[in-house]
């Protein structure tokens, strides 16, 4: 039931939300979200226990106004997945401005491939629109299989409405494709700062130990690929913004493990990098260092 309700109301966003007029659905964003956040529940308050790994500094009541604005965040992310959809083509060219770009057109022009690598920052989908509206580049991503089957299967269709070619994130079949898309010299995009499998590279974030996926570094040394860290965030106004940090270099020694946790460490350090500027546009409300992770199958 739970299953079959959750499916249903992503079905009302989709078919409600995007008829609405744009500043009318950010401001129920908005209103959703502080209601969410003034009920303290499990989510809020487990954004706020990452923020304070982020901001190990600040005070209960900064916070707590972090996770409020990080909440707003998370719902404009969700207003606009919502309505992206119905938006012209100049309405996706012009939502997103990124500052050096030249690490992403270069590297596609070089015709080796690029692996894109993000944290769960801003609008990862509307990034991914642009790409494929402004630069006219399409791209391979994976989605993780959700519950139950038809809400997995909206998430694909609507992403594939975008101009992604979305593979599952089980099945052993994604990275033998996603490889031969770089090697193709095409776009890999993958959201790489939480584990979801139980092959994670140990690295340290923000003074903690956490673990992140192998993926997008196995990929560029398998396949010559450029490895290139994005971070995104919102700046008050209607268009988001984004950074391609410098690419992460495939260590020249070591063996394939060593550089693979040279690589994730790498990846990991430019997403702090943003998120610490950023930190109210991490959408992060899951457990994720090792720690908080150990102490949830701890027997009470």
């Amino acid at each position: 039931m739970r299953e079959r309700l959750t499916d249903a109301l992503y079905g009302l966003g989709w078919g409600a939300v995007k008829k609405l007029p744009e500043p009318v659905a950010a401001g129920l964003g908005r209103r959703i979200a502080d209601t969410v956040w003034k009920r303290r529940g499990k989510s809020v308050l487990r954004l706020e226990s990452n923020l304070a790994r982020v901001l190990p500094e600040a005070c209960p009541e900064r916070l707590a106004a972090l996770s409020r604005a990080g909440m707003r965040s998370y719902m404009r992310y969700w207003m606009e997945s919502f309505r992206l959809p119905a938006w012209s083509a100049d309405r996706v060219r012009d939502g997103f401005d990124v500052d050096d770009l030249h690490h992403l057109t270069d590297g596609l022009a070089a015709g080796k491939g690029v692996v894109l690598a993000l944290p769960h920052m801003g609008n990862y989908d509307l990034a991914g629109a642009w790409v494929t509206t402004k630069l006219g580049v399409p791209f391979t991503t994976v989605a993780e299989r959700l519950k139950p089957e038809t809400l997995y299967d909206r998430f694909v269709a609507y992403r594939e409405g975008l101009g992604m070619e979305v593979l599952p994130h089980t099945g052993g079949s994604a990275f033998g494709t996603l490889a031969r898309r770089l090697r193709d010299g095409g776009l890999v995009c993958l959201v790489a700062d939480r584990d979801l499998s139980a092959s994670g590279v140990e690295v340290e974030f923000f003074g903690e130990a956490t673990r992140m996926p192998a993926g997008p570094a196995l990929l560029a040394q398998q396949t010559g690929a450029l490895l290139l860290p994005v971070t995104l965030w919102y700046d008050g106004s209607p268009v988001m913004r984004g950074r391609v940090h410098p690419p992460v270099a495939v260590p020249a020694a070591g063996t394939r493990t060593e550089k693979t946790s040279v690589m994730a460490q790498a990846l990991a350090d430019a997403f702090a990098t943003g998120i610490a500027e950023h930190p109210e546009d991490w959408h992060m409300l899951q457990r994720l260092w090792l720690a908080d992770l150990e102490s949830r199958q701890e027997p009470s």
